[in-house]
C-alpha cells in the first residue's frame, strides 16, 4: 500500500467513525421537577446601603432536550425569591426585603461523562416578572443608617432580565436521573427606576444558588 493510500484510507476510517457516531445519537426529551435554596443579595448606587446575603428558595419544572452528543437546551420555569438583608452595627435593628418571582432561564445545557455520571454545566439568559414582596423588620421608627430611603420604595421595575450560569453533577438511574447544581445569577435590570432625577443609579440582584433537580426521559 503506498502512501498516498494509506492516508485515503486513514481519512476514510475517521469519517465513516464520524458518521457512525452521529447515526447512533438518539436526541432525547427530559422533563423533571426541581427544589433549592438562593443566597442573594441588590447591589445599591451610589448610595451605600450596607447589606449581607438573604436566603429564599426555588422550585419549579425542567424540560431539556439533548439535541446532540455532549450538547442540548434546558428551559425551566421557576417560582423564586430573590431580596437583600441589612446590616447593622446595632444588633437589635433588623430589615429584609423578599421578592418572589417567576422566572425562565433558557440554557445551553452542556454535559460530558459516562452512561451513568455526567459532568453538566448548564449557560444562559434568564427573564422574570416580580409577583408580590414583603419586609422584615423590626427598626420602631428608628433610622439607623445615613440613608433609608430604600425602605420606603415599593418594586418599580418588576420585569427582571440578566445571565446565569454554573455547574452540576448528575447521576443516571433506571427511573431518570438526580442532579445536583450550582449557580450564579447577575441581573442586568434594577428593581428601582434608574434615571437620572431618581435616587439610585443602580439596584441590581445578584444571586447564589444551590438545588436539586429530578428529571425522566419522555421521548428517546
Amino acid at each position: 500500500m503506498t502512501k498516498k493510500q494509506l492516508i485515503t484510507t486513514i481519512l476514510c476510517l475517521f469519517a465513516t467513525a464520524g458518521l457512525a457516531q452521529n447515526t447512533t445519537f438518539k436526541p432525547e426529551l427530559a422533563l423533571g421537577v426541581s427544589f433549592g435554596t438562593n443566597f442573594s443579595n441588590i447591589s445599591f448606587a451610589p448610595y451605600t446601603v450596607n447589606t449581607k446575603m438573604k436566603m429564599g428558595y426555588n422550585g419549579g419544572l425542567t424540560l431539556r432536550w439533548n439535541t446532540e452528543k455532549n450538547l442540548g437546551l434546558q428551559a425551566e420555569i421557576n417560582y423564586t425569591q430573590y431580596g437583600w438583608e441589612e446590616k447593622f452595627d446595632d444588633p437589635q435593628y433588623k430589615y429584609s426585603r423578599t421578592i418572589n418571582y417567576i422566572d425562565l432561564p433558557i440554557l445551553t445545557h452542556i454535559y460530558f461523562g459516562s452512561k451513568h455520571f455526567k459532568v453538566i454545566f448548564n449557560m444562559g439568559p434568564k427573564i422574570g416578572y416580580a409577583l408580590s414582596e414583603s419586609t422584615d423588620s423590626n427598626l420602631n421608627g428608628a433610622k439607623p443608617n445615613n440613608d433609608n430611603t430604600q425602605h420606603d420604595m415599593a418594586i418599580e421595575k418588576k420585569f427582571d432580565w440578566g445571565l446565569c450560569g454554573g455547574p452540576g453533577i448528575e447521576l443516571h438511574t433506571g427511573i431518570g436521573s438526580l442532579i445536583l447544581e450550582g449557580r450564579y445569577y447577575y441581573a442586568l435590570g434594577d428593581i428601582f427606576n434608574s434615571r437620572k432625577q431618581d435616587h439610585f443609579s443602580r439596584s441590581s440582584s445578584q444571586v447564589i444558588s444551590a438545588k436539586v433537580t429530578y428529571v425522566f426521559p419522555i421521548r428517546k
